[in-house]
């Protein structure tokens, strides 16, 4: 089994606030992060493709086709959001990480066979920073 991996970009605000919570609730287990004003992010992702190459091409999934179906069923929708407002898909959602990276998983999955028939999605990884990462595997 191989493991190929495609890394995007994107920027997105958002704020984590459950509506169902005083707001100092809110505060004391989100911190800066249910800012009324929003915070935002420069995220990485990284969705990995597991499979075996295709015969004639060697390929588990043709990254160039990935790159593009990921930026245009993904990136386009989110990067210079507001992932709270502006998101059709995370809509009622409270804006983590976590609920985020499920519903790209949800985008990806359903679009993957139209550019790859060898290759399954393996993992998303989402960095919201540098140090901070949600890994999903469609679990």
């Amino acid at each position: 089994m191989l493991y190929v991996s495609r890394k995007e970009h994107f920027n997105a605000a958002h704020k984590l606030y459950n509506p169902n919570w005083t707001r100092e609730k809110n505060i004391e287990v989100f911190g800066p992060c249910a800012n009324e004003n929003w915070h935002g992010h420069n995220f990485e992702l990284i969705v990995t493709i597991k499979g075996l190459p295709d015969p004639d091409s060697g390929f588990v999934v043709d990254l160039k086709k990935l790159s593009t179906l990921i930026k245009s069923e993904v990136i386009e929708k989110l990067d210079h959001k507001n992932l709270n407002i502006d998101v059709d898909f995370m809509r009622g959602k409270l804006a983590s990480c976590e609920n985020l990276i499920v519903e790209i998983w949800k985008i990806l999955t359903t679009h993957l066979p139209s550019i790859t028939s060898n290759g399954k999605l393996h993992c998303l990884k989402l960095y919201e920073t540098p140090r901070n990462y949600v890994e999903y595997f469609g679990e």
